[in-house]
């Protein structure tokens, strides 16, 4: 097997050949960036015809590049977007009661409902130009992306041990000191591999993200889900089988060039008073560490990075008391929930109306039986995934050795866009006579299932080793294993997995249900094929319908199912 030399053997090189690598690699991505981002500013306006895609298979590399920088541009609007929102929502109780319910409407509105809502908004913001097909593009990963690390954020700020939060008090830290001292490293584990999972889970609505078909409009931009589009549009399986080698080729380049660095980096927040068995190891990581260059950009910004510490703690001053989370009055809490009653009143108030003036309450009707037969695919995937995938994420979140044979495996399967190989599925069901009433669990699955590996395997790492090693001496073994110290351990990491692979799978349901090869259409009986059909025919009445009652669904099932988990996570499995 071959093996990459160490930062220690590295720095004994003559000066400066790691740094020559970097800066050539620097280059090389800059380059690529300016190349691929000066296409985006080419002309286009609407009714024109946006630009053609060519299925010759030379074309790959650059449509793939134009891809994956969309998704790296909506990744650092994820994360930022995370950060401040998932920090106001865990620190104040206030807000929390709004943000975190829109938090669930908003991840349950699928992206066809955001595209058929903003494409017209962008083209306007960006007249004459095909930046603004490019920014609605964008703006579809990043809702593809974004619930799933808020969530993840959130609820690692909700459990942060008490005595760490103690010590912040003790040792009067700043709120910018706390944050960035305590609060994101103890969420850092869990936010790296959920990132991992939503930069997957955009692959797999890239292509509705570049072949835009809404309102009775078709738009294209130039990338690879769009090139698979036309390839299944014209049954053309050997350009399909050129796309899905690339996008593999993708996959792994990025895997090991970003995230294994990223997940290496990462290890060192672990909360835990002896060291790990074996820490996961980067080529890329070694080489950055070997190279002077980033150590000395490094001091020479230090006396900025130094100045702006101080402003921002000089903004956010620690107090005498800390509250965990602010604790409004009783006045302004029954202000609050006034205010809160008047909102939600008034959106029924216009709901109903919108309801009886437009489509009739026979239509909500079927819309909400379309809801239960999707809630029950829902329910279906989320037992199986559970019992497959949280084993195996703790075998690997537990075992280092395991984690770096595997973590690649785990990360090119949940990042390869399972839409790619939906027109094998189709088929495969067309030529089994397996119905696509079934077959959409599976191929809801396919997108859905891997937030329960990833937050199971972020989990399981966070539990520390001198608890695993205690275990072993007290001979803990099987369930009583399981009960005492992996269940609490990974249990909050779960919810979160949960909430998000159910609000995946619902999303997924808009391109599950409804799938096709050429002139073969399968269609399943669900509210993800009602809200496909009416964004396909821009029925705006039917459009609002559909993404309301999958919102209403998504938002009952985690206030009566999953809050009640976050609750019990807080209260009782919480290390």
């Amino acid at each position: 097997m071959r093996t990459f030399p160490t930062p220690e053997a590295l720095k004994r090189f003559p000066f400066g050949l790691a740094d020559i690598a970097v800066i050539l690699g620097t280059i090389a991505l800059l380059a690529l960036i300016g190349r691929l981002g000066a296409d985006t500013m080419v002309h286009f306006a609407p009714p024109e015809v946006s630009p053609e895609i060519d299925l010759d298979p030379r074309n790959l590399p650059y449509y793939a590049g134009r891809s994956t920088l969309r998704m790296f541009i909506a990744l650092a609007f994820s994360t930022l977007f995370t950060l401040i929102y998932g920090y106001i929502a865990a620190r104040s109780r206030r807000a929390e009661r709004m943000m975190i319910p829109l938090l669930d409407i908003l991840q349950s509105v699928p992206v066809l409902g955001f595209l058929s809502i903003t494409v017209t908004g962008f083209i306007a913001l960006f007249p004459g130009s095909l930046l603004g097909l490019e920014a609605a593009s964008i703006f579809a990963i990043f809702t593809s992306q974004v619930w799933n690390m808020t969530f993840s954020f959130y609820q690692s700020l909700r459990t942060v041990p008490q005595e760490l939060m103690e010590a912040a008090r003790l040792y009067r830290l700043s709120g910018w000191q706390r944050f960035t001292r305590l609060e994101v490293p103890s969420a850092m584990i869990g936010l790296v591999w959920n990132a991992m999972m939503s930069f997957g889970g955009g692959w797999f609505f890239v292509a509705a993200s570049e072949a835009i078909s809404v309102l009775n409009q078709e738009y294209t931009l130039p990338g690879i889900g769009s090139y698979v589009e036309k390839a299944i549009a014209q049954e053309n399986l050997s350009a399909l089988g050129w796309a899905i080698l690339t996008i593999a080729i993708v996959i792994l380049l990025v895997d090991q060039l970003f995230w294994r660095p990223i997940v290496v980096w990462s290890d060192k927040f672990r909360l835990e008073q002896s060291a790990a068995a074996a820490s996961p190891t980067s080529w890329v990581y070694d080489l950055l560490q070997a190279a002077r260059i980033p150590r000395t950009l490094g001091r020479l910004l230090r006396p900025l990075g130094e100045l702006t510490k101080r402003a921002l703690s000089a903004l956010t001053p620690p107090r005498s008391t800390y509250p965990e989370r602010d604790e409004p009055g009783e006045k302004g809490d029954r202000i609050f929930n006034l205010i809160l009653l008047l909102i939600i009143g008034a959106i029924i108030a216009w709901m109903l109306h919108f309801i009886f003036r437009t489509v009739g309450p026979a239509e909500v009707l079927k819309t909400f039986w379309l809801g239960l037969l999707t809630l029950l695919r829902v329910m279906v995937l989320m037992v199986i995934a559970t019992i497959i995938w949280t084993p195996i994420g703790v075998a690997i979140g537990f075992n280092p050795k395991l984690a770096r044979l595997l973590q690649p495996v785990v990360q090119f399967l949940a990042s390869f866009p399972a839409n790619f190989i939906f027109p094998f599925a189709t088929l495969f069901f067309i030529r089994t006579n397996i119905s696509i009433e079934w077959g959409s669990i599976l191929l809801m699955a396919l997108g859905a299932q891997w937030y329960i590996l990833f937050n199971s395997i972020a989990g399981a790492q966070t539990i520390p080793t001198d608890l695993r090693e205690m275990a072993d001496n007290m001979g803990l073994r099987g369930w009583q294993r399981w009960r005492k110290v992996i269940i609490p351990g990974i249990f909050s990491a779960w919810v979160t997995g949960g909430v998000t692979a159910s609000g995946g799978a619902w999303n997924a349901s808009i391109v599950s249900e409804i799938v096709s090869w050429g002139s073969n259409t399968l269609t399943a009986t669900g509210l993800g094929t009602y809200i496909t059909e009416a964004t396909t025919l821009g029925d705006w009445p039917r459009i609002t319908l559909g993404i309301a009652m999958m919102s209403l669904f998504v938002v009952g099932f985690n206030r009566l199912f999953w809050r009640r988990l976050y609750e019990l996570a807080e209260t009782k499995y919480h290390l």
